[in-house]
């Protein structure tokens, strides 16, 4: 009974201590997740009423626009993300590109080429759902299609990058047109002529306190984004309030649809292109989804329905009461926020907004940031340099050439266009269209995923799709009034990702097609007629089997190389994160007497990768761990076949810290030896030479037994490392090949090449030191 009475207890403190963390996420998810959504307000009603509609006596107008606002609210944010959406995470991601990954999961439709079997028993690469789909569903008849045409493939991939380019295109635009409406309140203060000259140097001078201030990181300044956003939150409920009983009690009304089919009679083509406006009202929405992997489903669903939503709500009402009692417009009267404020309170709530529109802001900047890191990890984008600001989470990161990208183009638009109507237009169009990107691939998951009728996706897609479409349309109408920006920045970025991702293609073919095959080696010989000098030789490939082309290019201009060598291949698979103790691939190249090892490193699209002397450690560690376990016995006596097949075997390695019942590495100073360990560990080192640089130790369990090979493998292992780690990095100049046609031409020779050119280096040949690096260049004819 004390024990039962005892469990209860442990559950409900277990309850509380899970409901605590949920609501304390929820809290924090206000700053980073709804700060550019909470600052809609703003502009939305300017927008709308920018165009041909007038805001007459009778109040159809803003009642309809009031009664669009709210259903698209509902719609969209609620029904679409919180209550769907939210559902199609990546083990806990969530974004365009964890749709796409979670596709590339269920149906062979990955475009990174260099993908094995052994990466789909990844824990996390696993499908969640037991149950296949039967063989007669259209399920399995829409997965063996798109695994069998390669256009529907790259169709896939190129509809997830326009979605990530709309992405980047937003992260230029909603800085923007969030501090240039939340600036715009200083025209209350002054006359129209002095407030002109006003604005825009006031904008700019915040986005590049705001840009400029993004090296810092985040995390240093966070914990004021949350209680910014509650403020702005609770404010413009409480004005709302206010202006609905004080204005005009009866707004309410205005909620019916009936509104909505009242306006579009009156307005006609003039409200259909007026929807481009009342569209911002859900800027924002796809940062539920896309930031998921902070927070949990359960924190942000709590934090929209029960704070934002209804303040959103509130907000709109109150704006519209206000605006349904004042008609009166002259030359200086413009509908907007700040008109709804009491003039006692516009100063503070200016103040408020300014400082709201800045974490709004921060929100999209960091999202950018991280879509980009994710585009780059899967092959996607050109290298950029990637500083991770913070060492609890792993996704604040700064990238300083796309921040100063940002903020010249963000400074760009803002000068240029110096309206919120133009802005707003601009900034629509990015947001629908990530929108309907999301609902197509959803459509995709739901029957692939999820395994559910198609006629559910069909309907998801009809009715999502429809009201999307609509708002689209009415964006897309405004081309040359706006609009044209994101077309035009997606363009641009999407080029860049095609082209990148065609030529890292290409190069990876041609060093499939150029690999030096097995038989080659083994025909050097057992000694390989090569001089084997002291240390480890990393020679960086990409290739997951067989041996680089760069590695005979290497050994027939020296003929000589490392006693131990490691074909080291550093990749991503399409899963968010990979466990540390499914981190390494290890097995043998040749016969075991070679000391010729393939180590394959994999990475997800959002993990960090370690720094160069924890990276080292675990690399060695893992090799030394692989010989240890004996699951991978390279037999000198085999067959040639039997040789050839060892080379396709790779045994599952964790890095150190997971296998502490395993192997461990000790490095020190020689003249500060570490203690030896416990009596049931013994000791691996290397033979007393002259002078080392460092001592290097093996410490291993007594059990179970380790042979008299393994224990040779593993000595001279120490050696080597006690000798040093020399990198051997492969030069490519990529080039057509005659008799290319033009556009390849251009592609390879011309773009590709440029963008190599002006790209960062891979991150193991920037932390390559120099004095233990050999570049070895070679062309490559694709």
């Amino acid at each position: 009974m004390m024990d039962l009475e005892t469990g209860a207890y442990q559950n409900i403190v277990k309850q509380k201590e899970s409901w605590r963390t949920v609501l304390i996420l929820a809290y924090q998810s206000l700053g980073v997740v709804y700060g550019d959504l909470s600052t809609s307000p703003l502009y939305v009603y300017k927008s709308t009423f920018a165009e041909n509609i007038q805001h007459s006596e009778t109040n159809e107008e803003i009642y309809g626009v009031l009664s669009f606002v709210f259903w698209t609210l509902t719609l969209i944010p609620l029904l679409k993300y919180v209550f769907i959406v939210l559902r199609a995470d990546d083990n806990g991601e969530g974004g365009t590109f964890a749709l796409y990954s979670l596709l590339c999961r269920h149906a062979r439709v990955n475009s990174l080429p260099n993908g094995q079997s052994a990466d789909e028993e990844l824990t996390e690469y696993k499908k969640n759902f037991v149950g296949l789909a039967p063989k007669s569903s259209f399920g399995s008849k829409l997965k063996s299609t798109l695994e069998s045409y390669r256009v529907l493939q790259r169709f896939l991939l190129v509809l997830a990058l326009i979605g990530t380019c709309m992405v980047i295109g937003d992260g230029v635009l909603s800085p923007a047109i969030s501090v240039f409406s939340a600036v715009s309140g200083l025209e209350l203060s002054m006359s129209k002529e002095h407030h002109k000259y006003v604005e825009v140097p006031a904008a700019c001078i915040v986005l590049i306190a705001l840009f400029a201030l993004q090296h810092y990181g985040t995390h240093r300044v966070g914990f004021l984004f949350a209680p910014v956003v509650l403020t702005w939150l609770l404010c413009i409920s409480a004005i709302g309030l206010y202006n609905i009983f004080h204005w005009n009690p009866h707004v309410y009304q205005a909620l019916s649809p009936y509104y909505m089919y009242k306006f579009l009679r009156k307005t006609q083509k003039d409200g259909w292109m007026s929807l481009g406006g009342i569209l911002l009202c859900i800027t924002g929405s796809e940062a539920m989804f896309a930031d998921l992997g902070h927070f949990s489903q359960l924190s942000i669903k709590i934090a929209f329905t029960s704070l934002v939503y209804p303040s959103l709500i509130l907000a709109y009402m109150g704006q519209a009461a206000y605006l349904s009692q004042h008609h009166i417009v002259d030359k200086d009267y413009r509908i907007g926020f700040y008109v709804s404020v009491p003039e006692n309170l516009r100063w503070p709530v200016l103040v408020i907004a300014i400082l709201a529109a800045v974490v709004g802001s921060q929100a999209i900047i960091t999202g950018t940031f991280s879509i980009i890191k994710q585009c780059s990890a899967l092959g996607c984008f050109p290298r950029v340099k990637i500083v991770h600001t913070s060492s609890k989470i792993h996704g604040q990161i700064y990238i300083p050439e796309i921040n100063w990208a940002l903020m010249l183009l963000c400074l760009a638009v803002t000068i240029g266009f110096r309206d919120t109507k133009r802005l707003g237009n601009a900034s629509g169009l990015a947001v629908i269209s990530v929108m309907l990107v999301t609902t197509c691939l959803m459509s995709l998951v739901i029957v692939l995923c999820w395994q559910k009728n198609v006629f559910l996706a069909i309907a998801f897609v009809v009715f999502f799709g429809t009201v999307e479409a609509l708002y689209f349309s009415a964006s897309l109408i405004k081309f040359l009034e706006g609009a044209w920006v994101p077309i035009a920045l997606a363009f641009i970025f999407l080029i860049v990702m095609c082209v990148w991702h065609y030529g890292t293609l290409k190069k990876y073919e041609f060093d499939v097609q150029n690999k030096v095959s097995v038989n080659w080696l083994l025909s050097l010989g057992p000694s390989l007629g090569i001089v084997r000098v002291r240390g480890i030789g990393l020679i960086h490939t990409e290739l997951v089997s067989g041996i680089p082309a760069i590695f005979s290019h290497f050994v027939t201009n020296l003929p000589a190389f490392h006693q131990v060598l490691v074909f080291l291949c550093i990749k991503s698979v399409p899963v968010p994160h990979v466990r540390p103790e499914e981190r390494f691939l290890v097995g043998h190249i040749g016969p075991r007497e070679y000391r010729m090892y393939r180590c394959i490193v994999r990475y997800g699209y959002r993990d960090v990768h370690k720094d160069d002397m924890e990276f080292e450690k675990d690399l060695v560690c893992s090799i030394a761990e692989f010989i240890r376990s004996g699951t991978s016995e390279a037999n000198s006596s085999g067959t040639m076949d039997d040789l050839m097949k060892d080379d396709n075997k790779m045994t599952v390695v964790g890095t150190c810290s997971t296998h502490i019942e395993g192997i461990q590495m000790s490095e020190g100073d020689v003249n500060n030896p570490e203690s030896a360990g416990t009596s049931e560990l013994r000791e691996i080192q290397s033979p007393p030479i002259a002078k080392p640089k460092k001592r290097v130790r093996f410490i291993v369990p007594e059990s179970p037994k380790i042979d008299s090979k393994a224990m040779e493998e593993l000595q001279e292992l120490t050696e080597a490392r006690e000798a040093g780690i020399a990198y051997i990095l492969g030069h490519s100049y990529v080039k057509a090949k005659k008799g290319s046609s033009l556009i390849k031409k251009v592609v390879i020779n011309i773009g590709y090449e440029f963008l190599r050119r002006n790209s960062r280096p891979p991150t193991y040949a920037l932390s390559a030191p120099n004095a233990s690096t050999l570049e070895v260049g070679m062309i490559y004819k694709v």
